[in-house]
């Protein structure tokens, strides 16, 4: 059989209830820039980047209906460059009086989530030093300082079993990858 080529993750496409709501926060709140907008099948669609080298790394698909047994989509993550600026999210979300918000460390990452104004889970996250087997999830405090929250998750990560350094850990995964 042959191996399947390399392939790197690219965009994703959601259904939306409000497309105005949904417009208006990833672009005001979140910073996207509507790259293009149009109509394919009698759905109106919006497509939104951060990124100059990607016309598109969300597309936003109206006629998303009402009523759904549960949201089919667990969570949309979004990487940021440390814990200063994942800070600077959650101050932002509490301004914007968004549901569910919560900080917490997953050992690996500091992570805020919150819901979009249609329900779906998003994540904003920054990757920490340390690896440990998942799942963990540890409310973490902002009152307290990025020094204290770094201390603090090392702490907890040094005294589970299979913690060792985020690179370490990476280096054993890539060589799994490589079969």
């Amino acid at each position: 059989m042959p191996e399947a080529p390399v392939i790197a993750f690219s965009h994703l496409g959601i259904h939306v209830r409000d497309a105005a709501a949904m417009e208006d926060f990833y672009s005001r709140v979140l910073g996207f820039t509507v790259t293009d907008r149009g109509e394919l099948g009698g759905a109106q669609l919006v497509f939104l980047s951060r990124d100059p080298r990607e016309h598109h790394q969300i597309v936003q698909v109206a006629g998303r209906p009402e009523r759904l047994p549960y949201n089919v989509v667990n969570q949309i993550s979004f990487r940021v460059a440390g814990l200063p600026e994942l800070r600077q999210v959650y101050a932002l979300l509490r301004g914007e009086a968004v549901r569910d918000l919560v900080a917490v460390t997953h050992g690996n990452a500091w992570s805020v989530y919150f819901l979009d104004p249609d329900g779906n889970r998003l994540e904003i996250y920054t990757d920490t030093p340390w690896y440990v087997p998942q799942p963990l999830r540890e409310a973490i405090d902002f009152a307290m300082s990025n020094a204290e929250i770094a201390a603090h998750t090392e702490a907890l990560c040094r005294a589970l079993p299979g913690f060792r350094p985020h690179q370490e850990w990476r280096h054993e995964i890539a060589a799994k990858m490589r079969r």
